[in-house]
């Protein structure tokens, strides 16, 4: 009998050793609750650690970066105009005891922040004209450089250039304005970052940007055509300047060819002329019958022509 009870004294020893110990890895944090009230503090360190068993529970929380994806909501802007902004955002636990006391459970602190960031997001985006909100820099546009050139532009579009983008201060606004609402409710929260990962205009913006687009894109085509057709212009006089110029120069160099050749034929000749006149006078005068004389020629001379003594004999 006393070895009986020995051995269940030993298991409910050990059933109680194992039930109060609990272990915490490098990714999670800790409250320990006792009868539903926090007991102690955050237990944040990675390790084994003790409870007492059967009355304290523990329940922990992620200790890693968490996200907020809230739902596309259409805003309207300062200027009285619609547009669609889905914005995110990351935050974690700071502080699991204020955490567990104020919002429970993870679930419940992303219902929280759902109020807290589309507020905010809301507030801001009222308080900003809606160029504000699209230009994420103050860089110069493409569209700038038409404005210089000769073609037209839309006034509108002049106007709305010269605006600086405001999306960085209204992150940085949003961020702020949330940290702040965060502390006063001493949620144990803190946000990390802030986003406004897509903004869409409503169709009927949408329609009169796109007509505006496509106006800006046309003016900058214009222009590039208008360029090229000002260098093809360029480049086909300089063609034809430069036709001139080979032409020009080919008939030089013919016309100087040609006079060295007349002028080698003169000298052959009179060397010919010098050496035997008969036989260059006999030589010219074929010459001038393969020239002047074929099937259909017909000459009436007298027999006494000098153009005939070699036809003679």
């Amino acid at each position: 009998m006393f070895r009986t009870f020995f051995l269940i004294g030993i298991i409910i020893f050990l059933v109680l050793g194992f039930s109060s110990i609990f272990i915490i890895d490098e990714t999670e944090q800790a409250v320990v609750t006792q009868f539903g009230k926090p007991v102690g503090g955050a237990i944040t360190d990675a390790g084994i650690h003790f409870k007492t068993p059967l009355i304290q529970t523990v329940i922990k929380f992620d200790k890693r970066i968490l996200e907020w994806d809230g739902s596309a909501n259409e805003i309207p802007t300062l200027d009285n105009k619609y547009i669609f902004i889905d914005a995110f955002a990351r935050w974690r636990i700071s502080d699991a005891l204020q955490f567990y006391k104020s919002a429970k459970n993870e679930m419940l602190a992303q219902s929280r922040l759902d109020d807290i960031l589309d507020g905010a997001v809301r507030d801001e985006i009222a308080n900003r004209t809606m160029v504000e909100i699209i230009r994420s820099t103050n860089r110069v546009m493409l569209i700038k450089d038409v404005e210089s050139s000769s073609v037209n532009v839309n006034d509108k579009i002049e106007e709305d250039i010269s605006i600086e983008g405001a999306r960085l201060t209204i992150i940085n606004s949003i961020l702020e304005s949330v940290s702040k609402r965060l502390l006063d409710l001493n949620m144990g929260i803190e946000i990390l970052d802030v986003q406004l990962k897509r903004i869409n205009y409503n169709r009927q913006v949408q329609e009169q940007v796109f007509k505006r687009m496509i106006s800006g894109q046309n003016q900058i085509a214009e222009k590039y055509r208008a360029q090229g057709q000002g260098k093809k212009q360029e480049i086909l006089g300089m063609q034809v300047q430069r036709k001139k110029e080979i032409i020009s120069g080919a008939y030089l160099e013919s016309q100087r060819i040609k006079g060295e050749a007349d002028a080698d034929a003169t000298r052959i000749y009179a060397e010919a002329y010098g050496k035997s006149p008969e036989f260059y006078n006999f030589i010219k005068t074929l010459e001038t019958y393969s020239n002047t004389l074929d099937s259909s020629t017909q000459f009436i001379l007298s027999t006494d022509n000098p153009y005939l003594k070699y036809l003679e004999k």
